[in-house]
């Protein structure tokens, strides 16, 4: 976490010097001779979120109170290694949901009822797949 929090700074510095350039470069070009508002906000706007981000990780790396194991060199592999959970490896209902997901997006886009029929079916997807383990070959 502490390089990732050194990192943001680093980010942050980068940005806000960068955008001090541009702005500087714009106003001595010959041809323009004024600032180029769209980048200059981009950059100002990317300084300010790596700001933020930075300051929100060092805010998080404060409150946990010690190092996590990938800030200490004495720390194996396995010491960052947390259970991420089960995830069902021959399951087709994320794919259904994905595609009643992209179904609702295209009924949004091209035609409101098709959003009906995405939404019924983005419905029987999430309830197959919360009860897979609850039915059928795989009921425990």
């Amino acid at each position: 976490m502490r390089a990732n929090v050194n990192l943001f700074w680093i980010l942050t510095a980068f940005f806000a010097i960068v955008t001090v350039v541009y702005t500087v470069w714009g106003l001595l070009d010959t041809s323009q001779g004024r600032i180029e508002w769209a980048g200059t906000f981009a950059l100002g706007l990317c300084s300010l979120l790596s700001l933020l981000i930075g300051f929100y990780l060092s805010r998080v790396r404060g409150a946990q109170g010690g190092d996590l194991p990938e800030d200490r060199l004495d720390a194996n592999v396995d010491d960052g290694d947390p259970e991420a959970g089960f995830f069902s490896p021959w399951s087709w209902w994320p794919i259904m949901l994905a595609a009643s997901t992209a179904l609702l997006f295209l009924g949004l886009a091209v035609g409101f009822w098709i959003s009906f029929i995405a939404l019924a079916i983005g419905l029987i997807s999430l309830v197959g797949w919360v009860y897979e383990y609850y039915r059928g070959l795989f009921a425990r």
